[in-house]
């Protein structure tokens, strides 16, 4: 089956899907249309994201679906809100020449009797994802009785979300005659189960392989220090240049902190995580998907159901546990036959888990170093004549060529370089008293460390950073040695307490405020900086409220524990 029409599809299908461009199935979509159309036996189908998974189980049921009946009979169970509303969209477009279907998506964070009411429609397909199905359940408004097909999509991100519970819910509340699909870009432990209790012997389909995704992809790899990572980072994206990418981070604070930096510094950037609400992220998602911004920073959950095929880079932040999820996000990137590029970014001491990455993938992970400001400029210089020459949009203004002054006596090299430097004069004067980065290399030596040298020079190393920091911020001056500029309205206390003591900044707040309540002015202290390190911490109060941090503090305790604060200078 080379081609969609060499399928038994029905023509309302494959007028649909001819309109949307489809000619040719995808590997997934080859094996499954005719398992489906021709198999009553369950299946379990693993394939990467970005595959074609959608059109493989909807086109099929859409061709067998009873559309006389006002009952449901497909249910499509997928992670995420984003998910959900691609999926129905998905299936809408395959069906828009099948006048009697109904495609209904139920998603948490919208309006759940608006839902109910779309539900009195008598839809035959409900996309869903699974805490608001178990809702609509509860509130009687979901019978799935009678459905034919389950579709368990990403299941093994729904379980990883902590879906479980809910989907053997929902199992059980469906008619033990249906067919399951289980679709899924792992096979974990959890999946496993799933499949063993509610599947009856699946076929199986399994479609490319984990370090597939390298084909169009060319991986790097950079070793740097945590504290100068978002410096880092914001090197990677001047020396790459009109790049249009995904920055993936562990956890949400990670993510919005990176967002923050990125905006900060100037570029088009926007965080993605679970912390913002239903509406920003729909904003976040519309921005990025019209090129108003060209950076997100997403933590690996939030960009599930993202399809974006134009993606020139990905970057980690962090890096994840899982090889497989490194394999996901880097296949996020080199999609629909375009190369791509998939940077990490990692501490000395994560040569271990890079290790396990590049034996689990096969992936060939080549280490780069960090770009000086000279090869940024050179990148962008690159740029500017890149995106001259490829971007072919009209005139948006008019004007009378006499405003142009005499040029004559200007080279051709000349008017340019004077151009270039109008152009990127800010970026070249930001670099131009920048020391470049550290390079340090991992070794092969590097990774035969055992745990307990590794650990000795991890603590050799933050004794001598703590070193600096006390020595810097007791003498006024800064970590390079130079004069520490600061606000002469502040005062930078020494605080005896860190992170080991699970100390947090919302923590150190909370102590000052605290601590600064009973001063002499009726306006709260303001506070500047707040620097926490391993064993000790830093932080900046307003000057008139010196006296009160320095009485109060010793006479409290944090979770049990005596604290003290001092001028650092």
């Amino acid at each position: 089956m080379n081609l969609f029409t060499e399928t038994n599809l029905s023509p309302d299908i494959l007028k649909a899907i001819g309109e949307l461009g489809y000619e040719s199935p995808t590997e997934i979509q080859k094996q499954t249309i005719p398992f489906i159309l021709s198999d009553i036996r369950d299946l379990i189908a693993l394939a990467q994201t970005g595959t074609g998974k959608t059109a493989a189980f909807s086109l099929p049921i859409l061709d067998m679906i009873d559309d006389t009946s006002r009952k449901i009979q497909l249910l499509v169970l997928c992670p995420t809100r984003e998910l959900c509303l691609q999926i129905s969209k998905d299936i809408k477009n395959y069906s828009k020449y099948m006048k009697d279907i109904k495609t209904t998506a139920v998603y948490g964070g919208s309006s759940i009797m608006d839902q109910i009411r779309s539900l009195k429609e008598k839809p035959q397909i409900i996309v869903g994802t699974p805490g608001r199905v178990i809702d609509l359940i509860n509130r009687k408004a979901l019978d799935f009785s009678a459905i034919h097909w389950l579709v368990l999509d990403e299941a093994d991100e729904m379980l990883s979300m902590g879906f479980k519970d809910e989907l053997e819910t929902i199992l059980s509340e469906t008619p033990d005659t249906k067919q399951t699909f289980l679709f899924s870009a792992t096979m974990n432990k959890e999946v496993e189960r799933i499949s063993k209790n509610y599947l009856t012997n699946p076929h199986r389909i399994s479609v490319g392989s984990i370090n597939e995704v390298k084909k169009n992809i060319k991986h790097e790899y950079y070793v740097v220090g945590y504290r100068q990572k978002k410096e880092a980072l914001k090197r990677l994206i001047d020396a790459n240049p009109n790049q249009y990418s995904i920055i993936f981070c562990r956890t949400r604070m990670e993510t919005q902190e990176v967002a923050d930096f990125l905006m900060q510094n100037g570029y088009a950037a926007d965080a993605l995580h679970g912390d913002l609400s239903q509406a920003q992220r729909d904003t976040v998602m519309k921005k990025f998907r019209l090129k108003n911004i060209d950076i997100l920073v997403a933590t690996d959950v939030a960009a599930r159901g993202l399809d974006v095929n134009s993606l020139t880079h990905v970057i980690h932040f962090s890096l994840p546990d899982d090889p497989e999820v490194f394999v996901h996000r880097s296949g996020r990137t080199g999609r629909a036959g375009k190369d791509g590029i998939s940077m990490a970014l990692i501490k000395p001491e994560e040569s271990r888990k890079l290790k396990q990455i590049k034996s689990a993938t096969k992936i060939e992970i080549n280490e780069m170093f960090i770009p000086t400001g000279d090869d940024i400029i050179k990148a962008q210089v690159g740029g500017v004549f890149e995106k001259l020459f490829t971007e072919h949009e009209e005139d948006i203004f008019e004007f009378d060529d006499s405003l142009i002054p005499d040029l004559n006596n200007f080279t051709k090299e000349e008017l340019v370089h004077k151009l270039l430097q109008f152009q990127l004069k800010d970026l070249a004067l930001y670099y131009k008293d920048k020391h470049d980065l550290a390079e340090q290399k991992l070794s092969s030596r590097d990774d035969d460390y055992s745990r307990r040298d590794r650990g000795r020079d991890r603590d050799r190393d933050r004794g001598r950073d703590r070193d600096r920091d006390s020595r810097g911020s007791r003498d006024g001056r800064d970590r390079g040695g130079k004069p520490r500029k600061r606000d002469e309205n502040m005062v930078r206390f020494f605080f005896n307490l860190g992170k080991k003591d699970q100390l947090k900044k919302l923590d150190v707040l909370d102590i000052i405020n605290k601590a600064t309540a009973g001063g002499k002015s009726k306006k709260r202290a303001e506070i500047g900086d707040i620097e926490i390190l391993e064993k000790f911490s830093f932080f900046e109060v307003e000057k008139s409220f010196k006296d009160n941090v320095m009485s109060n503090i010793p006479s409290m305790k944090f979770k049990g524990k005596e604290m003290r604060a001092e001028v650092a200078n």
